[in-house]
């Protein structure tokens, strides 16, 4: 059963799905999820840029969670970060509002991404640490420093990934080793 503060993210997000970001109001937040507009500004009371900002925050963490997912059983960094890349590539094309929002909305969507790439970045980290200590790193190499440089390199790789085919095996391998992990052993 969904908590009426998901009911409330789900219903943003099909909102932003059907108008986009800069049409999406709190009245068809609040009519989508089947509650009140107090409902809504309970949850939010910041209103409406609260309300888009958490539920671009909510999507996000489910992009993670299935990429986590995804991600279950590799044991390897060099296999981890492969996978995690075809993985998130192809996520991020085949997700149709967000790939709308990006052609429509930019300006609305991006300073969101931005703000919540920081959150994201903590998680990556936390997430990479235990992989880090199970790789032979260098004497000179810090533990952190090594998780926040890979965590960084997948995100600028997930948001442009430059002239790498993310969808060949074989390049997204040589970028893993030649790239991300270079400079760690």
């Amino acid at each position: 059963m969904t908590t009426p503060r998901e009911r409330i993210f789900e219903a943003t997000y099909a909102c932003i799905a059907r108008y986009g970001i800069g049409k999406t109001s709190v009245e068809d937040a609040a009519r989508q999820a089947k509650v009140s507009r107090a409902t809504v500004y309970r949850y939010f009371p910041g209103g409406k840029d609260e309300l888009i900002r958490e539920t671009i925050a909510w999507e996000v963490a489910r992009f993670f969670r299935r990429l986590a997912d995804a991600l279950a059983g590799i044991e390897d960094l060099p296999g981890l970060l492969e996978e995690a890349l075809v993985f998130a590539h192809r996520a991020v094309e085949e997700h149709a509002v967000l790939q709308r929002v990006l052609a429509t909305e930019p300006e609305r969507l991006l300073p969101e991404l931005t703000v919540e790439a920081n959150r994201v970045l903590s998680l990556i980290k936390a997430f990479l640490r235990p992989y880090l200590e199970k790789e032979a790193l260098g004497p000179d190499v810090d533990l952190d420093a090594a998780a926040e440089h890979v965590a960084r390199m997948f995100l600028s790789h997930l948001a442009a990934q430059g002239s790498w085919d993310l969808t060949d095996r074989t390049e997204v391998r040589t970028l893993v080793r030649t790239q991300f992990l270079a400079g760690l052993s």
